[in-house]
């Protein structure tokens, strides 16, 4: 066994279940391991690394900055956080950002700020505020986010858990309407589920949704922590339905790969129910993140990151689709947000992601029957085509 993998099983917790290979150094869209092999990221750590590994201009405001201040304390002002607000609020037209580290905190935040808004705008009853969720949710592992979850074992021997959630069913805003009451605070949803196994709802359920809420004045919430920023061939996913929630959750690729940086953002009514010491974060919103979110979110204009990952993923799923296989049974997704359903009768998703390591190709399994394809941001023709002959390859063997 590699010595790495060694201490690693030995002195860490087995909350993953790794591929069996020791990753040592990346740049643009490629990994390469401790035997020096090199392989195509079709993961982008789950869309954290959507500007490609160790972008140059990532690389050079991280030194500029870190050598300049990093953290500091959100009890002072800094000249970072303020041009990185305002950048992340006209980018997305929403009115106010509220900066953590994690997505799950930025869900948290989310889930704080509905509450509070339903009890001193709504005027809902004291203790008795509710969030509807949708059935197949990844929202994040706190306690707080694993109490709307359905996935069992992600709730095993965790309770209790927080009341007031209720889960429906995704790609139902028939659904949403049936459940809602006058004690609910807000809707949250990803545009596309992620972990889920990449399901995209109908065309126009983001919209129906959105007048379903504004009609019974619940908040809208889009968790686009994995959806966001360009992943599915649009700046947001909600742009596909075209369509503004109230609150807004970001992450993952607004770290450009570097840093853990999200954000919660909403209407300025919202946000207005935070006073100072209602809440907070150490690190949220510190100089050396606001600088790589925001030169993350340059790049991201500049270097047309979101219009390339709508011709690429076109250009993936079409190729995806032209794959005669009898292990594939589905092939959904938007953007380079891309999930393949393999047929669990011939083949486990994680024996394909296996196999496809040995062809130079990394990507993980989700749900045990879904490999998912979420490479770098920055990919071009000849990488998507290396993967789809990679990919054809592996299927073959497994089917032979």
């Amino acid at each position: 066994m590699n010595r790495f993998i060694e201490l690693e099983n030995r002195f860490g917790a087995r909350n993953y279940q790794p591929l069996e290979l020791v990753l040592t150094r990346a740049e643009g869209v490629c990994v390469w391991d401790t035997d020096g092999n090199r392989y195509l990221d079709m993961m982008s750590a789950y869309s954290a690394v959507s500007h490609g590994h160790a972008h140059p201009r990532i690389l050079q405001a991280v030194h500029k900055q870190a050598a300049q201040l990093s953290v500091a304390s959100r009890a002072f002002y800094s000249d970072r956080l303020g041009p990185f607000l305002q950048k992340a609020c006209e980018l997305t037209g929403m009115d106010k950002a509220l900066p953590m580290n994690s997505g799950a905190e930025a869900v948290e935040t989310s889930l704080k700020a509905a509450r509070k808004w339903a009890y001193e705008v709504k005027g809902v009853a004291p203790d008795r505020a509710g969030v509807i969720s949708c059935r197949g949710n990844f929202h994040g592992r706190t306690l707080g986010v694993l109490s709307m979850s359905t996935e069992k074992q992600y709730r095993q021997n965790y309770g209790p858990f927080l009341p007031g959630f209720r889960n429906i069913e995704f790609g139902n805003a028939g659904a949403l309407r049936s459940a809602i009451g006058p004690d609910t605070a807000a809707f949250i949803v990803e545009p596309i589920q992620g972990e889920g196994g990449i399901i995209v709802p109908p065309a126009g359920y983001l919209a129906d949704c959105a007048e379903i809420c504004r009609q019974e004045n619940v908040l809208l919430l889009f968790d686009e922590i994995q959806t966001g920023l360009g992943r599915t061939g649009q700046l947001l996913a909600c742009d596909h339905d075209g369509v503004r929630p109230d609150g807004l959750i970001l992450g993952k690729a607004l770290g450009g790969g570097l840093y853990p940086v999200s954000l919660f953002l909403c209407r300025s009514d919202i946000m207005a129910c935070f006073r100072p010491g209602d809440h907070g974060s150490t690190f949220g919103g510190n100089a050396l993140a606001a600088a790589i979110g925001l030169e993350a979110l340059n790049i991201l204009e500049e270097e047309g990151l979101v219009e390339n990952s709508r011709r690429m993923g076109e250009r993936f799923i079409a190729g995806l689709r032209a794959i005669d296989s009898p292990l594939i049974t589905d092939i959904r997704g938007k953007g380079l947000f891309i999930g393949m359903e393999i047929d669990p009768e011939r083949a486990s998703a994680r024996a394909v992601c296996e196999q496809l390591m040995g062809h130079g190709i990394l990507s993980k399994e989700t749900h045990e029957t879904v490999v998912r394809f979420a490479p770098p941001l920055i990919i071009g023709k000849q990488d998507i085509d290396l993967a789809l002959e990679a990919i054809e390859t592996t299927l073959n063997e497994l089917n032979d």
